[in-house]
């Protein structure tokens, strides 16, 4: 009873900027299962959990092992709808005008600047820049170096400050 208890209470803890990351890792579509996947997973791998680390460091690098899978699961879906002999149509996966009139027009912007970078940039600018993890956290989530992360956080800074036409505020 004693796991389920602190699978809980990291729930409430960690759920929403859990959620705010695949939010922008993924886009809005099937977050609220991916988020679930989490705690599905850290459950189930409770015994793994080392205590010399954070459970936020821990559930994110699990958030981000799921992320990787689910955008390899993207990847397999579009090469197989590009197969011609396939009558295979699959909607895609954009937000809904409800679900955009919520942003404004500021966070729009961001939000889709961001979604544009390279994969590892997108990573480190969540984590280090939205979800204030320090170096060492992100270094940790990422299986990175403090360096890496170091260097990675500042340029993509720089490449976010390009697509937003210089208009960002740090």
């Amino acid at each position: 009873m004693e796991k389920e208890k602190v699978i809980t209470d990291w729930f409430y803890q960690y759920s929403d900027e859990i959620y705010n990351f695949f939010i922008y890792r993924l886009g809005t579509a099937d977050v609220d299962d991916f988020v679930q996947e989490v705690f599905i997973r850290a459950m189930t791998g409770f015994e793994h959990f080392q205590q010399n680390s954070s459970p936020k460091t821990w559930l994110y690098s699990i958030a981000k092992n799921i992320t990787i899978d689910e955008i390899r699961r993207r990847n397999r879906k579009k090469w197989k709808s590009i197969i011609p002999f396939q009558a295979q149509h699959e909607p895609k996966m954009t937000e809904t005008p409800e679900q955009l009139l919520h942003m404004n027009e500021e966070n729009k912007e961001l939000y889709h600047a961001i979604l544009s970078l390279k994969s590892g940039y997108r990573e480190v600018l969540i984590l280090r820049g939205i979800n204030l993890f320090t170096v060492t956290e992100t270094a940790e989530i990422l299986g990175w170096s403090e360096n890496k992360v170091r260097s990675t956080y500042h340029r993509s800074k720089k490449a976010l400050k390009k697509k937003l036409g210089g208009n960002l505020h740090e």
